[in-house]
């Protein structure tokens, strides 16, 4: 068996099956999953995912290194996937979580637009008369967990996922106004916060993400540290998305300091910043 990730597959399933307790991650199937991608906006990576035999329990414990793995190397599409998988915890792996078609409602909260579907999104665009700019979304990843709960994803962010020119002063004025409206007084803050602090980076529509070179130097200190702590490899640490659950109530702010892979980099003792776990946050396109 060499495919790593059949192997990680047994592994689990192998887990799963002498627990008494299963995991309700572990009743959605590699089918269920390729769906899913279509939901968050990423149904490039579908026959990546197919091959793998990506089921719901190896969503659960993905890593930086698999994603890698299954060619999925843009750093938005890493945090697209982690939003969409704190989400998949919150609402303890409900199949059924995420909303595809509006519904009768006028207003929306943050709860509510955080389990919102890229085709929802796409939807939201057309009642704020945008519906031009909505295929752009296609195959971006984009959708409701990714606009709520990673502070960096902005207006801006979206205008250029969109392909909104900077020069149309008037329509990007246009979307802010509608993306304040949607996200609420509470994300607005916090992402008024985010890009008011000290070195604090623009997301980046275009970054890579590359597997971290280790020298021989802090080789063994980094392989002592996945000894003691296997989860800080997770793309969602699982702490993270328990934490959030707060009975019937979504509170989608209640674990942010695991959502975002360039605000929860360690300093690199060669001077470089680590992200996404095993990753490494490249900016060139």
């Amino acid at each position: 068996m060499k495919n790593p990730l059949h192997r990680k597959k047994l592994q689990l399933a192998t887990k799963t099956f002498s627990s008494k307790q299963p995991e309700k991650s572990a009743e959605l199937d590699y089918i269920w999953v390729t769906r899913w991608l279509d939901d968050i906006g990423l149904p490039q990576y579908k026959d990546q995912f197919n091959e793998g035999r990506v089921d719901g329990k190896m969503l659960q414990y993905l890593t930086v290194n698999d994603l890698l793995f299954l060619k999925v190397t843009s750093q938005l599409h890493h945090l697209s996937i982690k939003c969409a998988i704190h989400v998949l915890h919150v609402n303890k792996f409900n199949p059924y979580c995420l909303k595809r078609r509006p519904g009768t409602e006028s207003q929306f909260s943050p709860s509510e637009v955080v389990q919102w579907s890229n085709h929802r999104v796409m939807e939201w665009l057309r009642s704020v008369d945008l519906a031009e700019y909505a295929p752009n979304l296609r195959g971006s990843g984009v959708h409701g967990g990714l606009i709520i709960l990673e502070p960096r994803f902005n207006s801006d962010s979206l205008a250029m996922l969109l392909n909104i020119p900077p020069q149309k002063t008037l329509l990007r004025r246009h979307l802010t106004t509608n993306f304040d409206s949607l996200v609420g007084a509470q994300a607005q803050q916090e992402k008024r916060e985010y890009t008011e602090a000290a070195g604090y980076a623009p997301l980046s529509i275009t970054a890579k993400v590359k597997p971290k070179k280790l020298g021989f130097s802090n080789l063994a200190t980094h392989l002592r540290r996945r000894r003691q702590d296997e989860s800080t490899d997770y793309v969602c640490p699982i702490e993270a998305g328990q934490a959030a659950v707060n009975g019937a109530e979504m509170r989608p702010y209640a674990a942010l300091g695991g959502l975002s892979p360039i605000l929860d980099r360690e300093p690199d003792p060669c001077g470089e910043q680590v992200g996404l776990g095993d990753g490494r946050a490249d900016p060139s396109p």
